[in-house]
């Protein structure tokens, strides 16, 4: 299953190629006082790692500052970064959106990327849909992989913009052939879909295999399921355990759910209702519907549980209350039952 999520992690590597060493740091400081914005980025960099000199949280924003006022698009992403996180100075999403704004007219992607975030998520600005896909697309378009996957998001839901499958597959293709795990795994799940491209089950888990190598918990998931079904590779249920319990292990509430329905059922594991049991409560307690609904049939049956129609209930309206048609069904026979 497609999942948005939103990279919420603002990169912030003052990534610089010369040493903060004791010995350079003297003609480095002499450089940025003459008003060089390299050295001054160079000299913020030393005072705020404590590199050659002690470190200096206040000198390392007042470098960051002149590097800034000076136009520097990289001086105003990392100042905005500061103020994002409060990082020397005080958290204030306002302030941090401003130097973003500044940084991002100038081209800078990170800071196109980092202010259609604010956008779409309503921090320091008015959350506007129509302004975040705008600067995802300004920094997709200079090749930004989060930004790409971001947008094809957009696309797929239709975010702020028309809804647009193929859209999302040709953005999610762009991201995922830089690497970019998510867009493989949502890649991945079009082609098992066939969502804006022809199903290709072989696709999906090339897809997959990459994403679940680089640690995506739903791509380790997704991977799992295709070994339990068969899909695109050979049924294999020892493969589809290992990958459930890899992202189970993660907190991951789908692979959760389906390696306690293999306990309860016997499939590539020895049966172990205790142990399915344990599974489908972490899995519901994270609002899976289907650990919900199979909790539920368990409390009903007295499947690894003394038989508790009340229980039963509890987990089916859960359930029900998120749209579950079988757990509404379970519901009103087990309510009639009651009251008789």
């Amino acid at each position: 299953m497609i999942q948005k999520i939103i990279f919420t992690v603002i990169c912030i590597t003052i990534a610089f190629f010369l040493s903060c060493k004791s010995n350079s740091f003297e003609s480095l400081l002499k450089s940025a006082e003459d008003g060089d914005v390299e050295a001054q980025l160079y000299v913020a960099k030393c005072y705020y790692n404590g590199e050659g000199v002690p470190n200096d949280c206040n000198k390392a924003v007042e470098w960051l500052q002149k590097a800034a006022n000076q136009e520097s698009a990289k001086a105003q992403f990392h100042l905005g970064f500061f103020y994002y996180k409060g990082n020397c100075v005080p958290k204030n999403y306002t302030i941090a959106v401003e130097w973003w704004q500044k940084s991002a007219n100038k081209g800078y992607a990170e800071a196109q990327f980092n202010l259609a975030l604010c956008y779409e998520k309503g921090e320091g600005v008015v959350r506007n849909l129509y302004k975040a896909v705008e600067w995802y697309q300004k920094a997709a378009n200079q090749g930004h992989p989060d930004s790409q996957y971001n947008l094809a998001l957009c696309y797929r839901y239709g975010d702020g913009v028309e809804r647009d499958n193929n859209k999302a597959v040709e953005l999610y293709q762009k991201a995922a052939n830089q690497g970019h795990a998510g867009a493989q795994c949502n890649l991945g799940f079009c082609y098992e879909k066939g969502i804006g491209v022809e199903q290709d089950y072989t696709k999906a888990v090339e897809l997959f295999q990459k994403a679940a190598n680089q640690g995506d918990i739903r791509a380790q998931y997704n991977l799992g399921y295709c070994y339990q079904e068969g899909n695109g590779v050979e049924q294999d249920y020892t493969k589809a355990i290992e990958l459930y319990q890899i992202a189970a292990s993660q907190g991951y509430a789908g692979a959760q759910c389906n390696l306690g329905f293999c306990y309860e059922k016997g499939i590539g594991v020895e049966q172990d209702y205790s142990k399915a049991i344990e599974l489908y409560q972490k899995a519901a307690n994270q609002g899976d519907v289907d650990a919900q609904f199979n909790l539920g049939c368990c409390y009903e049956k007295g499947i690894g549980v003394i038989p508790d129609y009340y229980k039963a209930v509890e987990w089916y309206s859960k359930a029900a209350n998120q749209g579950d048609v079988a757990s509404k069904t379970r519901l009103d026979l087990l309510q009639n039952l009651i009251i008789d």
